[in-house]
Formats: structure tokens, sequence, C-alpha cells
């Protein structure tokens, strides 16, 4: 069995794959202090609740855009699963071309977003990701990697507008019900949901006038994370939602790629 590891700016996510489905999926806030011992109490139990066993897993591989939590999901693995962790960098194979100026520069969950979409919805096309940040990706007719965009999430934004505006409460977020709030939540809750609605439709429309000098096809339009599916109910232009997209990443480049070797005698602590 592989266990996938999504480390994002807001959560980690662990789940686990029999080689024909998701068997489980787990979310834990991300904190880089957190230590191995401490995911591995976490996620011990949450497999024995799961009726998976430890032993059965045999391989790991990990997604991260927070370089200090790294360190210590690799001993998770090492120590825990008797495995050296496969880690999602530029210079592994993805079965496509990175084609822009720095490729280590580019967010392990990006690729993978690249990765997994073209393997289901072939391309050219757009990929949404609703994350910490909002990302929109670009992935060719043969599934090279072209660039993007990245703007601030949701969670973001709502957090900035009540830490900067003193009477301005801090809300959740969700559809309005009109265009034209009564009192200051509904304009608020207006103006976040509609703004990123206006945000999402105008990226878009830019994508595929800019690719438009550089004929790629029809741009198809798929939307990952969280708050995809509330986004999808106020714009036609997103396509389809998938929740598995990064997730279903880490698997296709676990399986493309061999399995670190691990050693008992090498250090724990080797970087």
């Amino acid at each position: 069995m592989l266990l996938a590891v999504d480390a994002g700016n807001t959560n980690v996510v662990f789940a686990v794959h029999d080689g024909r489905e998701w068997r489980g999926r787990w979310r834990i806030r991300t904190d880089a202090e957190r230590t191995s011992d401490e995911y591995a109490v976490w996620l011990l139990t949450l497999l024995q609740h799961s009726r998976l066993k430890p032993a059965e897993i045999d391989r790991c591989v990990i997604g991260t855009v927070v370089p200090a939590a790294l360190y210590n999901l690799r001993r998770l693995s090492r120590e825990w699963f008797d495995c050296e962790p496969l880690i999602a960098r530029a210079n592994l194979d993805w079965g496509f071309d990175i084609r822009v100026d720095a490729p280590h520069e580019v967010g392990a969950d990006r690729l993978l977003n690249a990765l997994a979409a073209h393997q289901r919805y072939g391309g050219p096309l757009i990929v949404i990701d609703f994350g910490t940040a909002t990302t929109f990706d670009v992935v060719g007719i043969d599934g090279a990697y072209l660039g993007g965009v990245i703007a601030p999430g949701i969670n973001l934004s709502i957090e900035a507008l009540h830490r900067a505006a003193a009477r301005l409460p801090r809300i959740g977020i969700g559809r309005p019900q009109a265009v034209v709030g009564r009192n200051t939540v509904a304009a608020m809750q207006s103006g976040i949901y509609w703004g990123y609605v206006g945000l999402i439709e105008g990226i878009v429309a830019r994508i595929r006038a800019e690719q438009e000098e550089h004929p790629v096809g029809n741009l198809k339009v798929i939307a990952t994370g969280g708050l995809a599916p509330l986004f999808a109910e106020g714009t036609t232009v997103i396509e389809t939602t998938d929740q598995d997209t990064t997730l279903d990443g880490l698997r296709l480049l676990a399986s493309r790629n061999p399995a670190p070797i691990f050693t008992r005698t090498a250090r724990r602590d080797d970087p």
C-alpha cells in the first residue's frame, strides 16, 4: 500500500491507496514544529480505526510546499513505516516538460495537480486550486506545465479585511442570496464571494485570450480544493470539480518513479 502525504500551508492530508482505491484520508493542521512521533500517535490511531495495518504500507510519497515540515514527515516514514519516502520535486520523472524559467521554484502541489488533471481529463487545461493561495495552472495538450497565476486565497482575504478594518467582523464564506448586501456581514460576504467569482472568470478569460496567440485548443477548467464546489456554483467557467486531484498526482508520481532505497543503517536524521 501507498501512503501519500500532501503537506500544504494550512493542512497536511494523509491518505492510503491500496492499488485500486483510496482506503482512507485524514487531515491535520500544518505545524512545522510537530514531531514525527506526534504525527505517528495520531496517524496510527486513524489507521487502526480504518482497519489498516502499518506493516501493509510499503511505499510513501510526500508533496509539500512547507520545507520546514519535510524533516519530521520524512522521519515519520522512515521510523514508523520503514520506507524511504519519495519527495515530489521538479527533478523527478513527471512524464511531461516543465516549461517555465525556474522549474525548481514551482510548488509541488501545482505540478501534482497538472499531472493528475491531464491524466484524467486530457488537455489543454486550466487547473484552479482553492487553497491558502488560489492558483491557476496551465497545462498543454501534451501535458506540459506552462506556468500559471497565484492569487491570495479566500480565507487570507477574509482575515486581512477583518484585521485591517477595525469595524469589520470576521465572517464565514458562503454564497450570498443577493449581490447587494443590506447589512455589513452580507455586504462583506458578497464582496468576497462575487469578488472571487469575478477574479476566476477574469483570469480564465485572460489566460484563454493569451493562449490564443499560441493556439493550444479549447482550455478545459478543472477546480480542486475544499472551496471548489462552492465557487463552481457561482460560475459556468468551472467545468469540473475534483477533490482528489493532488492526492492522485502523488499516486501517479509514485507509480512513475522507483521507490528510494531504505536502509536501517542510514542515519535517521539524514536530510
